[in-house]
């Protein structure tokens, strides 16, 4: 073992011990509600709450993983969400049923309850329900937002406070399904069918409005190239109602976008951190 990896090691295990110490877990919790559990195995969520008492109801943010809309878990995003933790922000990471057994809408769906789940229960973790952010990388960026922006998921405006967008996949899955349409391949047909209509009621770029949640949007500038014209799309169409909002470019790869989020040194905690202040600062 050389010098330099066995360096990389020890830093690596400092970071875990920083962030265990700096945040609890809570594993495994139910938010369905009993008319929702129809599947073999009901998905659960995880909770990771600051280890440091606060005074004062702390944020919350939601992440919602990516994988295609047929693959992830949420303990692969343990690190992430301790990262946040340790820095004040209690963090809900959901895992939420997969295609083929669920399309996009069930998805959408399931994360819609994950959000009313926390709105009510969040409080008992010293969670600030007026304070939610939500969150995701590729798929999960789309789930995220489509479960906010479409108003017959019935989130009512005010709920959630800000958007965080990483690396966002599907935000105009109607464009991009007219270009490329479904077929077996990724299970692609099960989750937007074959219907142009359904691939209207999945994008999130067809439900701006003012109204609107405030965005904060990271695109790599070596992502796919699906993903990079859906966001340069989607800021188009955001424009007019967040004529602010400029996407945050990152010199990543699809996956590293998510990955820097396994480090507590990572430039995007104090952003998103700011973003939160920043939009917290409006709230009457």
């Amino acid at each position: 073992m050389n010098m330099r990896f066995s360096f990389f090691i020890i830093v690596l295990l400092n970071a875990f011990l920083l962030v265990n110490c700096g945040s609890k877990k809570n594993t495994d919790i139910s938010y369905l509600n009993s008319t929702e559990k129809n599947t073999a195995k009901p998905p659960q969520l995880n909770v990771f709450v600051p280890r440091k008492s606060s005074l004062t109801p702390v944020p919350i943010i939601i992440f919602v993983h990516g994988g295609n809309w047929n693959s992830g878990r949420k303990g692969t995003y343990d690190l992430l969400g301790r990262n946040f933790a340790s820095k004040g922000v209690i963090t809900v990471i959901p895992d939420y049923t997969l295609s083929p057994e669920a399309s996009y809408d069930d998805m959408a769906r399931q994360i819609v309850s994950v959000i009313q789940w926390t709105k009510k229960n969040i409080s008992q973790y010293n969670g600030n329900p007026n304070s939610i952010y939500i969150t995701g990388h590729s798929a999960g960026g789309h789930l995220g937002a489509l479960a906010v922006m479409n108003p017959k998921y019935g989130i009512d405006s005010g709920t959630i406070a800000g958007i965080i967008l990483n690396d966002a996949a599907g935000l105009d899955m109607k464009n991009y399904l007219e270009g490329n349409p479904p077929t077996e391949k990724d299970d692609y047909l099960a989750t937007w069918t074959s219907n142009p209509e359904q691939w209207k009621d999945a994008s999130p770029i067809y439900f701006l409005n003012k109204k609107t949640p405030p965005f904060l949007i990271y695109v790599g500038d070596k992502t796919y190239n699906s993903i990079k014209i859906a966001n340069s799309r989607f800021v188009t169409a955001l424009q007019p109602f967040q004529p602010d909002v400029t996407p945050i470019r990152l010199n990543k790869k699809h996956v590293p976008m998510v990955l820097q989020y396994f480090s507590p040194w990572s430039n995007r905690f104090d952003e998103i951190i700011a973003f939160m202040k920043l939009h917290n600062k409006k709230k009457p």
